[in-house]
């Protein structure tokens, strides 16, 4: 208990100091509780609110992927580059340093493999669970046109509705089938369809024409995924131009854990998305740095 004698009286009101608005300005995010923006800043680096996700989820449907075979020995050298780590939460409480410092977008949605129809997923994880793993935000697959559309959508309004009582975001990932196209079109009502339901950062892929339509239709941050694996040097013109066209980031799995020198790919993604680095630029950097 402080001692009465030492107590004097506060003098530093600076009452003609109005008092300062703490904004947060992340791309349709201000009007979130302070738990929810606090999860989204560790993800989204301020002040540009860009991040590189490295993404290592695949093993949920498609098993041991060409290069997560060991994520111990593959991807947790890679985790002090990555500004947030999608992945599932067996992997996480398995092989993930729990001293690590690069936060975790857990993949919350689940159930068929490879061998089966893909878009026939359910909640796999709690928002519960999500907490208890201390996880950034939550992840679910969204199947626009897919058999199982409604299904899809259903498990990400219901996370939704949790998120808003834990204070975990929602990212909504658009699931592009095997007779779909990625045309901006379909990529307009993908997004548009998780943002108007609630989802708080949309992931999906790019596309070569009228892709900056896309992000400006979708009121919520944009994260554009890496899809297959590309040469480095299209890989890294592809991000460019995601984030010259609107993206507030990119979500790159197999282009950096399947690239010649992951260390070095996820350094010149890196500078791509914050320094804005042109492509043959970032792609020299990689040369160098390349072991």
């Amino acid at each position: 208990m402080a001692d009465s004698d030492t107590i004097v009286d506060a003098e530093r009101f600076s009452p003609d100091v109005p008092a300062r608005p703490q904004a947060y300005d992340l791309k349709g995010s201000g009007a979130l509780d302070w738990g929810m923006q606090s999860r989204l800043a560790r993800i989204f680096r301020p002040p540009a609110n860009r991040t590189v996700m490295l993404a290592i989820d695949h093993g949920y449907f498609q098993g041991p992927t060409n290069g997560l075979e060991r994520v111990d020995l593959s991807i947790v050298p890679l985790l002090k580059y990555a500004d947030a780590l999608m992945a599932t939460r067996g992997i996480v409480r398995t092989t993930i340093p729990a001293a690590s410092r690069t936060p975790v977008v857990l993949r919350a949605s689940g159930g068929p493999s490879i061998l089966r129809e893909l878009s026939d997923e359910q909640i796999a994880v709690s928002m519960e669970d999500a907490a208890r793993i201390n996880a950034s935000a939550v992840a679910v697959q969204v199947f626009i046109g897919g058999e199982f559309e409604s299904r899809s959508v259903h498990n990400m309004t219901r996370l939704v509705d949790e998120s808003q009582r834990y204070g975990i975001p929602v990212l909504a990932v658009t699931a592009v089938g095997r007779d779909l196209t990625r045309d901006a079109r379909y990529l307009r009502l993908a997004t548009r369809i998780c943002a108007e339901l609630g989802a708080h950062v949309v992931k999906t892929y790019y596309c070569a024409e009228d892709f900056d339509t896309v992000a400006a239709a979708c009121p919520v941050p944009l994260v554009m995924a890496g899809g297959k694996k590309l040469p480095e040097l299209e890989a890294l013109t592809m991000a460019y131009r995601a984030i010259e066209e609107g993206a507030a980031g990119v979500d790159m799995g197999r282009n950096i854990f399947q690239s010649d020198d992951p260390v070095a790919m996820i350094n010149a993604v890196s500078a791509v998305v914050h320094e804005s680095l042109k492509p043959r630029a970032a792609y020299d950097q990689f040369l160098r740095h390349a072991v």
